[in-house]
């Protein structure tokens, strides 16, 4: 075999390859955008225990990523609070997803705050990235077939009536008074 033969089969060769590599290859994932399935997970909880979305299919989820070094997440945590409250029992679940390194401090805010929704740690932010978060508080707000209905960046006033509006919408809950 010459050597110009040798190399352009070597060429081939390397051309094939990557197309097969290409063609294999899982795509990189993208941010969970609106529309799209939230990815199951399992994180652990405050309580030692371990929290897995797909045990919340049929209900609509309030996932919050959030940390106690944040200040719009400090400024928002009483209003999802009430909002927890308010909707609990009603197909409505939040879930806080603390991106906070020090178990000690983000039980301390808890209990300050009193907050009693479901709170998960991702420390080194994994599930953050997978959704695509980027600034905090970042909430996604998953319909009842684990689909996002809505991505909110930023803290909001969770006892707008357009919020409670959308949420109650999307558990099939009658606009009633004190929800």
């Amino acid at each position: 075999m010459s050597k110009k033969n040798l190399i352009a089969t070597l060429l081939a060769g390397l051309i094939a390859g990557a197309a097969l590599f290409l063609a294999v290859r899982k795509p990189q994932a993208g941010p969970v955008a609106v529309g799209d399935l939230a990815p199951d997970f399992t994180l652990p909880s405050l309580d030692s225990r371990t929290l897995t979305l797909r045990d919340y299919r049929r209900q609509v989820v309030i996932l919050n990523f959030w940390a106690t070094w944040c200040p719009p997440c400090v400024e928002e945590a009483p209003s999802l609070e009430a909002f927890a409250e308010a909707t609990r029992g009603h197909g409505v679940t939040v879930i806080g997803v603390s991106v906070d390194q020090n178990v000690d401090k983000l039980r301390e805010f808890v209990s300050r705050h009193r907050l009693s929704f479901a709170i998960v740690r991702d420390p080194d932010q994994a599930l953050a990235s997978r959704f695509g978060t980027y600034k905090f508080p970042e909430t996604y707000m998953l319909d009842r077939d684990g689909k996002v209905a809505e991505k909110i960046i930023g803290p909001i006033d969770w006892q707008d009536p357009r919020m409670l509006s959308f949420v109650h919408a999307l558990a099939g809950i009658q606009d009633r008074q004190g929800l």
